[in-house]
């Protein structure tokens, strides 16, 4: 009776067992499924794409002819290339110009809508994000209309304002970076409204305690607030310089009206017009290439120098 029982003990554990595991088979089914058209699309259109470039940067592929085996030609010619080396120096210019201005700009909307004591906080997070999600060429457009030289709008106010000779914006070497980074600020409703979720995540008891101490609101925000949304600045930062790296949809816009500046011609411009005007796939395959190898090793750069000033409250 009781080799029975243990019997059908031992029966009931395995049937539970295999309804267990039958249910995480099901489960791991079902999450497959539902990450293929993920995957998928990352094979079709990222992966293979890359793959593919990584061949071609070894050819002298042109558009409507086979590609041939060049070998290290394409990236002994890169280095070799003198509009190269310009374009990565109006490349370098700008993110220097632009970087601290894109983490700067949101993070002091995003403090300046985290007062309490600024009224309709609402309609200005709505204010300073609406221009993200307007289409680029057409926020470009209206920023040549403000820009322009003669007839703009923001030279007609400078000369009121005393100045009889404003800048030209878009074709002076010396101004086209400035007026692209005005062009910028357009877009950093998205960033501000990550730090700004940020700094509603800190808990607001380390704000009490440091104001018993007889800590101001500068010594609150450095000590308080900057630590605790290191994280999402880190983010930001990250996200900005690969931003930078592929910076080419203004540049592109203004270069059609400003052909003569040659502080327009960033990297991935070159890279376009290489592949798609001039058909030298090839050759633009490399630049790509020499692009994501720039932009890895600034990313890792900058995560590697986050172990010094982005704190994690897990202790990670």
């Amino acid at each position: 009776m009781t080799e029975q029982v243990a019997t059908l003990g031992e029966s009931a554990s395995v049937k539970r067992t295999r309804r267990t595991r039958t249910l995480e088979q099901q489960q791991r089914l079902w999450g497959w499924i539902f990450l293929s058209p993920w995957l998928i699309g990352f094979l079709v259109f990222t992966l293979f794409p890359m793959a593919a470039s990584l061949y071609l940067s070894f050819t002298d592929f042109t558009i409507g002819q086979p590609p041939n085996w060049v070998g290290l030609k394409n990236w002994e010619n890169l280095f070799k290339d003198p509009v190269t080396y310009n374009s990565l120096r109006v490349t370098f210019r700008f993110a220097i110009i632009m970087l601290p201005v894109a983490i700067l700009v949101p993070l002091g909307l995003a403090s300046l809508l985290n007062s309490k004591y600024l009224a309709g906080k609402r309609v200005f997070r709505a204010l300073f994000y609406m221009p993200y999600i307007i289409p680029a060429i057409s926020g470009i457009f209206i920023w040549q209309s403000f820009l322009n030289g003669q007839t703009g709008l923001l030279n007609r106010l400078l000369r009121l304002a005393g100045i009889a000779d404003p800048p030209d914006w878009l074709f002076s070497p010396t101004w086209i970076h400035p007026a692209m980074v005005l062009i910028g600020l357009w877009g950093v409703g998205n960033a501000m409204l990550t730090m700004l979720a940020g700094m509603q995540g800190v808990p607001t008891e380390y704000y009490e305690a440091a104001t018993v101490d007889g800590a101001g609101p500068l010594m609150r925000f450095r000590h308080i607030t900057l630590p605790m949304i290191s994280p999402v600045i880190l983010y930001n930062l990250v996200l900005t310089v690969i931003g930078l790296m592929q910076y080419f949809v203004v540049p592109w816009v203004l270069s059609n009206t400003t052909r003569s500046n040659p502080e327009t011609n960033f990297i991935n411009l070159h890279l376009y017009r290489e592949g798609f005007q001039f058909f030298h796939m090839g050759y633009a395959s490399a630049l790509a290439w020499f692009l994501f190898i720039i932009g890895l090793i600034l990313t890792l750069i900058v995560l590697y120098s986050s172990r010094r000033w982005v704190y994690y409250s897990s202790g990670e």
